[in-house]
Formats: C-alpha cells, sequence, structure tokens
C-alpha cells in the first residue's frame, strides 16, 4: 500500500512503521518531520499536514500507538459503532497482558485477553464487538450509562448477547457495576423502580402518599390523593412494547380528565437525578394544596 493510500484510509493518520512499509527510509520519514510536512500525535504514530485533526483521525492514532493487536473499547468503540453521538475525549484500548504501553495523554490503556466472540473489525479498525461494547460504555459513562444500555437494548443489541458477553469476562475491571446494570435492565416490570421511588420517599421523610393507590377504575403506581398528584413509574424502555405504551397514555390521560396532576418518572430518572425528581414532585404537590385552599 503506497504512504498516500494510508493517508486517505486512515483520515491523515500514519504510522513510521507503515510509512517504512510503503517504501520510505528512516530518513525520508524524518525529512517529513523535520518539515512538519508530518506532525507526531503519538510516538511512530503522526498525521500529515492537510488533514485536520478530527474524532476519527484521534481515534485511528490511538489504535495505532497501541499496537498492531489493540482493541478500540469502551465509550469510544461505541461511538466507532454508531451507538455514540460523539466521540470521548480520552479513547480507550484494550492491550494484551504481555504487553505494557506507558501512559499517554488522551489513552486509557486496559491490559486484559479478549474472547474472539468480543473482538469486531470495522473501518480498518479492530475493536469490541457490539455486546461488549455496549456493556463497558455503559459502565464508564456512569450516571447516564443505564439510559444508555437501554437504548442500546431498544436499537443494536439483544439482551442475552450482553448477558453472554458479560459472563466471558466476569472479574474484568468494572464487571460488578456491569452486574447491576444488568440486573436492573432484566426486570421485565416497573416495580423494582416503584420499590425505589417509595423508598426515596421515606428516606426524605415526605409523608402523604400511598402505593397502589385506586382512583377512576385506575390504580396509580404513587399518589399523593389531597393534592390528586399521581406518580407513573416506568421500568426500562427496552421492555416496552406498543400496546403497553398505549394503554398507559390512555390511562394517563383518563387520570387528567378526572383532574389529577401526573408526573411521570424512570428508573433512570430515579437513579440518575434522585434529588431533582423528589423536588418537582414536593413542588407539584405543594402547589396543588395551595391551589386547593
Amino acid at each position: 500500500m503506497s504512504v498516500n493510500s494510508y493517508l486517505l484510509r486512515q483520515a491523515g493518520v500514519i504510522t513510521r512503521a507503515q510509512a517504512q512499509s510503503a517504501g520510505l527510509s528512516r530518513d525520508a520519514v524524518d525529512r517529513r518531520l523535520a518539515t512538519r510536512r508530518w506532525r507526531p500525535l503519538h510516538p511512530r504514530v503522526y498525521l500529515a499536514a492537510g488533514h485536520r485533526l478530527t474524532d476519527e483521525a484521534r481515534v485511528r492514532a490511538a489504535v495505532l500507538w497501541a499496537g498492531e493487536r489493540a482493541v478500540l473499547s469502551g465509550v469510544a468503540a461505541a461511538w466507532w459503532h454508531g451507538m455514540a453521538e460523539r466521540a470521548p475525549l480520552v479513547v480507550g484500548v484494550t492491550v494484551s497482558r504481555r504487553r505494557c504501553p506507558g501512559p499517554r495523554p488522551g489513552v486509557a490503556v486496559r491490559r486484559r485477553e479478549l474472547d474472539p466472540a468480543d473482538r469486531d473489525e470495522r473501518r480498518g479498525v479492530v475493536l469490541t464487538a457490539r455486546p461488549l461494547t455496549v456493556l463497558e460504555a455503559a459502565v464508564e459513562l456512569g450516571g447516564t450509562g443505564g439510559e444508555f444500555l437501554d437504548r442500546a437494548l431498544q436499537r443494536w443489541v439483544r439482551f442475552p448477547a450482553v448477558y453472554a458477553a458479560y459472563c466471558r469476562n466476569l472479574g474484568a475491571h468494572g464487571s460488578a457495576t456491569a452486574g447491576k446494570l444488568l440486573v436492573a435492565a432484566a426486570d421485565r416490570s416497573a416495580s423494582v423502580a416503584e420499590r425505589l421511588l417509595a423508598r426515596q420517599l421515606r428516606a426524605a421523610g415526605i409523608t402523604g402518599w400511598r402505593a397502589g393507590h385506586e382512583a377512576g377504575g385506575f390504580v396509580i403506581d404513587i399518589a399523593f390523593p389531597a393534592a390528586r398528584v399521581a406518580i407513573e413509574v416506568d421500568g426500562w424502555a427496552w421492555h416496552m412494547d406498543t400496546e403497553r405504551a398505549g394503554r398507559d397514555r390512555r390511562r394517563q390521560n383518563a387520570l387528567v380528565r378526572q383532574g389529577w396532576t401526573v408526573l411521570r418518572y424512570t428508573w433512570h430518572d430515579l437513579t440518575g437525578r434522585p434529588r431533582t425528581v423528589l423536588a418537582e414532585i414536593l413542588h407539584e404537590v405543594a402547589t396543588a394544596c395551595a391551589a386547593s385552599v
């Protein structure tokens, strides 16, 4: 492959080894660096003049620097798969335990062996397969990881495949958090989220509510009867089918017609922003009580 072919294929990025395999001598590479036709991104990895340092170039450069068997991982792999809107500032790569690359700004290196089932290749980059990518990205994203996993289960991967990837990687960094996310995702009802909200209300000392309150022929998940404020709690969206979603909308509309204020929250709201949820509930209850005086 020629130098220009490498540059076109790799968003302007090339390694010293690739340049020499294309016929450039060591001195020729050094001259390009001295004249700033190429600039270093990492040791022995360069960006050619005329090419912007795009996210694609950053990601490719990190993987090329990490070595021939490096595997793009985490949120960076999710972005490469088209499952994340933007590339992370720090690019995650996985290398063999036998390798010990030094630290590099903008690159997070993890040393472990990957099962062949957890490897994929797209556009010339070796990366984690979608099921493991979804799981590791969810862990890396922290507070928004559950929402990402939920969206991925709706659109890109199936739960059994993600669970199989989890089992193959038990004991790896982040697997405990991954396990908790999978337990939450596996529950096919909103009951876990409802119990979580009930615990949060009790812990905050909020009173005047009832769980499973009957009103107008419907059962409200959590209700403040005196204020006529209804709290509806949803589980993970990937479990929601069209029929159930339609029933929930009809129930909500009926409650509104009966004079109830309806607030709707998800498991992700309760785990990602619990203080905001409680503040919103208290505000609506206080507003409703004041209006009825």
